[in-house]
């Protein structure tokens, strides 16, 4: 019983596990990295996330499922819960073309209720300043 507590406590704060439950996560190529609380997803550029090769640019879907990634794996880890939270809404602003670069993301819980919670994330290529867009979501805890 007592590995099985510390196997759950390892996996909350192991950003690797959290996107074990996630398998489209591996097909984008995400990657997570934790500091202290703070969580940064990470979007390694790759040829198949195109979805305008005339500009280029990344997908929509691409930078949305992202962001949604990013969202829930926050959730994972701030929350104590088993299970990777379910999507109720998510509203994305697109504030700009994804350039063919990494992309990065960092969101943030604004509410965790009993059974729903609130996130907001903002993704970034260059600068963390100029978002290529954002992502206000609510998520079922149960």
């Amino acid at each position: 019983m007592a590995d099985t507590r510390s196997q759950q406590a390892q996996e909350k704060c192991d950003p690797d596990a959290v996107l074990k439950g996630i398998p489209f996560a591996s097909f984008l190529g995400v990657r997570l990295g934790l500091a202290g609380d703070e969580l940064t997803a990470h979007l390694p550029f790759a040829p198949h996330l195109i979805g305008n090769p005339m500009i280029p640019a990344l997908h929509g879907g691409v930078i949305g499922a992202f962001m949604e990634i990013t969202a829930m794996a926050q959730l994972k880890l701030h929350g104590n819960f088993d299970h990777i939270p379910k999507p109720i809404d998510v509203n994305v602003q697109y504030l700009r073309s994804g350039k063919p670069l990494d992309t990065y993301a960092r969101a943030a819980v604004k509410r965790i209720g009993r059974t729903i919670s609130s996130v907001e994330v903002s993704a970034w290529q260059e600068t963390r300043q100029s978002p290529i867009a954002t992502l206000q979501a609510h998520f079922l805890m149960d």
